[in-house]
């Protein structure tokens, strides 16, 4: 795991702000509601926790919006995740277009702080009618793969053990993704959040 910038801060008594960034898997979602509570257990004051998600949208949204809703925030760490939306037919995004608006904000972010901790994520696996409309939205989830790969940065890839639950007990993963898309709390805290704290705090 990374050793990750903001939480050497953290260790060292400085304040730090972290943003999510994202669709409805990330506005509103227990993960993040978790993420603010393992901060400030580990460390109490410190961590500022920013949800700038929006559900329903998309790169082209994150790219129009970044100013407002991240980079007025001056960040030290931000979580990005919009490929399951880029992936949705209607909104006629292409990979290039995925792949380009994401180091769009990559670049925006560290630009204005060059040592902001930037973690990319895929989500869960749509299924059912929310399949229907992403039918290759794992190919989406490879863009955030590459470059994450490519540009050295942090990810998540929580599509693989929400992958492994789905393979394995898919009644499971039905209970938890009850409308096809979107974790209930109890799924959000048992797969997404796990990941999280697993970046955050296993080897930092």
């Amino acid at each position: 795991m990374p050793n990750l910038q903001t939480i050497r801060n953290l260790k060292d008594g400085k304040n730090q702000c972290i943003v999510t960034y994202g669709t409805s898997l990330t506005d509103g979602a227990a993960w993040v509601e978790d993420l603010n509570a393992q901060l400030a257990e580990h460390y109490p004051g410190l961590a500022t926790v920013i949800n700038s998600a929006k559900a329903a949208m998309w790169s082209q949204w994150g790219m129009d919006n970044l100013s407002e809703k991240v980079l007025a925030h001056k960040p030290d760490m931000v979580f990005i995740e919009f490929a399951i939306n880029d992936a949705y037919l209607p909104y006629e995004t292409t990979l290039e277009q995925c792949r380009s608006r994401l180091e769009a904000m990559i670049d925006s972010i560290l630009e204005i702080n060059p040592w902001c901790d930037i973690v990319l994520m895929t989500m869960n696996p749509p299924v059912g009618g929310s399949l229907d409309v992403r039918p290759i939205f794992n190919d989406y989830y490879d863009v955030y793969r590459s470059v994450a790969k490519e540009r050295q940065l942090s990810l998540i890839d929580h599509f693989a053990a929400w992958h492994s639950i789905l393979n394995e007990d898919p009644d499971q993963f039905h209970r938890w993704v009850p409308d096809s898309i979107h974790p209930i709390a109890e799924g959000s805290l048992a797969v997404t959040a796990k990941g999280v704290q697993h970046l955050l705090f296993n080897g930092n």
